[in-house]
């Protein structure tokens, strides 16, 4: 899509110049001729063409996860919905303009942003590993999660939450949970790594 407007914008600018080049000024004409009772077209102005787009890596989706809703459901996934997908820069700042003041009602603070503009602008070095991130804003405490591709891939992980710490400025020490753990344990597991 990208490629198709800077070609369409390109192809109108080109069109543009040859009209412009082929065509005489008419005032040029009218005082050449002495004519001053001759008509002449107003020019025609050339629309700018449209912004660039600038596509992300991989498309994003905001989901909603009903909590209450859990208790009704049978199948993990069933309460969730999807709420935006992006995949351009100016797709994400569009949602995020639009949901500031929301965010700020839900107590979403700076902190989870970052970690969204730190996934999304794929800095860190093992992002293909990263499949997305879960935000629970809670009364006590609020937590983040990443979702990883493979669990066991201790280099990533490892990788993954020193630059988490290092784009976050944390000091603290922060732990890496299997889902099957947590699935299994709930509140029991225990993390797998440290960093």
């Amino acid at each position: 899509m990208v490629e198709e407007t800077e070609k369409s914008s390109t192809a109108a600018v080109e069109e543009a110049e040859k009209n412009s080049s082929s065509m005489a000024n008419p005032k040029e004409e009218e005082t050449a001729a002495g004519n001053s009772d001759v008509a002449t077209a107003p020019s025609k102005e050339i629309a700018p063409p449209p912004p660039a787009r600038h596509p992300l890596e991989h498309a994003w989706t905001f989901w909603f996860d009903n909590p209450s809703a859990k208790s009704k459901q049978a199948a993990w996934g069933s309460s969730i919905r999807p709420i935006y997908t992006f995949s351009t820069v100016e797709d994400f700042w569009r949602w995020s303009m639009n949901t500031v003041n929301l965010m700020s009602m839900c107590g979403f603070p700076e902190v989870h942003r970052e970690i969204l503009l730190a996934m999304i602008g794929e800095q860190f070095d093992y992002g293909d590993e990263i499949c997305g991130a879960v935000v629970n804003v809670r009364a006590r405490q609020e937590k983040i999660a990443l979702w990883t591709k493979n669990a066991a891939n201790e280099a990533a992980q490892l990788s993954i939450g020193r630059q988490w710490k290092e784009f976050l400025d944390y000091s603290d020490s922060i732990g890496f949970i299997f889902h099957d753990d947590a699935k299994r344990l709930d509140r029991n597991a225990k993390n797998r790594y440290t960093v």
